[in-house]
């Protein structure tokens, strides 16, 4: 069985990379200052996934790229309080307007966070 590892991105300083996504529940698993193509790397994961995210920076990369070219999606249980954490920790979860944009009955419950490089998270409710 062939199993999906990893998903790098680039981002312009690591620690405030972590930070943020240390906001959202990851947690550092490993690190490395230099690897073999020079550039420091962060392995971040969340409880009970196998997929790891790989937060990549070297000081010769400017992180630039395309509006709306990728996002990550996280699925939580209670999206509302999972975003009214959020925003207690600093972060902007937006529209502003989503806890009111979810009609009686709707299907599916989302909500965004962008990170510092400006990677969009999609956060879905999944019960």
């Amino acid at each position: 069985m062939i199993k999906f590892l990893h998903t790098r991105i680039r981002v312009a300083d690591l620690e405030r990379s972590i930070s943020f996504y240390e906001k959202l529940g990851y947690r550092l698993s490993r690190r490395t200052d230099k690897s073999p193509a020079g550039n420091q790397l962060a392995f971040l994961e969340l409880d009970g996934n196998d997929h790891f995210m790989e937060l990549c920076y070297s000081p010769d990369f400017r992180v630039s790229f395309p509006e709306d070219l990728m996002h990550t999606a996280l699925g939580v249980p209670d999206i509302v309080a999972y975003c009214d954490g959020l925003e207690q920790a600093g972060l902007e979860v937006w529209p502003g307007d989503w806890r009111e944009a979810f009609p009686s009955g709707a299907k599916q419950k989302m909500a965004f966070v962008t990170d510092p490089d400006g990677y969009e998270v999609e956060i879905l409710e999944r019960k």
